[in-house]
């Protein structure tokens, strides 16, 4: 009988990584598109906020295949899978933050047709991702990065959109520069979420060893 149930468990496991690895295929060739069209669009039109959620694209592109790689790995692996991710959440947050600062000296004005028009298509893209990853919302921390991510996309692609009626409507920089400071302490704070679970997942690891090993 228990056999029985461990088999029907490991089978459940299964198709569930199937269907996560299907999601984030997706995922992954829809963020990779999205960067191309951001980037080039960003540099084009002179949009900080643009250039952060491209550079959030390439990064969530990243994020998507590293958790591919340790899908049905351990816990130790998928964790430290997460740090990397997280890492690189953080240094997009700073990255952004140092390109804010940069467009603030210069001062001038994004094309505020090209910021809606642009990030209008993300706002879609990024919303059908939200639905794929929907019921792998909740998990390990490898999954809770990728589901901080997609949020994130979707609430800076909003931002993006609102930034770009604010700068059509004032003729300034100011709501490009100030959604783009948004983004980046997105970022950052979902790094230091992903990094806090991360790290109590490694300890947890590391103490059920140090138990196996005590027994064995």
């Amino acid at each position: 009988m228990s056999g029985q149930c461990c088999e029907h468990e490991t089978s459940e496991a299964q198709l569930r990584d199937a269907a996560y690895r299907r999601v984030l295929w997706a995922a992954l060739l829809i963020n990779g598109a999205m960067f191309a069209v951001e980037i080039v669009a960003g540099l084009a039109a002179g949009s900080v906020s643009l250039q952060a959620d491209a550079l959030d694209f390439l990064g969530d592109t990243g994020t998507y295949a590293i958790s591919l790689f340790v899908i049905g790995m351990s816990l130790a692996a998928r964790a430290k899978a997460a740090l990397a991710k997280g890492a690189t959440m953080g240094l997009l947050g700073l990255w952004v933050i140092g390109s804010t600062l940069w467009h603030l000296v210069q001062g001038d004005a994004p094309e505020a047709i090209t910021m809606g028009v642009v990030g209008a298509a993300a706002l879609i893209a990024n919303a059908v991702v939200f639905v794929l990853l929907w019921r792998h919302r909740s998990g390990d921390s490898n999954m809770r990065s990728v589901w901080l991510c997609s949020r994130n996309d979707v609430i800076g692609n909003l931002a993006v959109i609102f930034a770009a009626l604010g700068v059509f409507g004032t003729g300034t920089a100011w709501p490009d520069l100030t959604v783009a400071a948004i983004m980046a302490v997105l970022a950052l704070q979902g790094a230091w979420v992903v990094f806090r679970q991360a790290f109590g997942e490694l300890r947890q690891d590391a103490q059920a060893e140090t138990k196996r090993q005590m027994e064995a």
